[in-house]
């Protein structure tokens, strides 16, 4: 029973993983430059979701609503604030143990459309509670969780 649990885990991000890089590459669109706002914003553990809930450029507004689209119900909302926060709002079917997978399988296809800078992942449950911050560090391509 828990080899099967460990591949559904596995499958589930590999498919995200595919999902997003498929449909980055075939027509995601990238972010302009106009698209970016210059204003700082700060997001730390202490920030609500109401208080990010909305993406501040076009470009971001899109690649959030392709996210919940593309997600096949993983992902119930997302956002991006600043052009490198991308903060999601999964859903009640992603069980505790793939919430770190989800959030790298995100980290991957937000640095595709995003790319050349540091990146802030943002997974909230259900309830909109942050349960869990991925940091993608351009520099040295490695993901920091917290």
């Amino acid at each position: 029973m828990i080899l099967i649990q460990q591949s559904r885990k596995i499958l589930i991000s590999l498919v995200l993983i595919l999902v997003l890089t498929l449909t980055t590459a075939c027509g995601g669109g990238r972010v302009a430059e106009s698209d970016r706002t210059i204003t700082p914003s700060a997001v730390g553990r202490d920030v609500t979701y109401p208080e990010l809930e909305l993406g501040n450029t076009p470009g971001g507004q899109n690649f959030g609503n392709w996210v919940v689209q593309t997600s096949k119900g993983l992902v119930t909302d997302a956002y991006v604030r600043d052009n490198n926060k991308l903060g999601v709002v999964i859903s009640p079917q992603v069980s505790p143990n793939e919430v770190q997978p989800l959030a790298n399988s995100l980290v991957q296809g937000f640095r595709k459309n995003f790319p050349n800078q540091d990146l802030k992942v943002l997974i909230y449950a259900p309830d909109k509670k942050l349960i869990l911050t991925a940091d993608y560090i351009a520099q040295t391509n490695q993901i920091r969780y917290s």
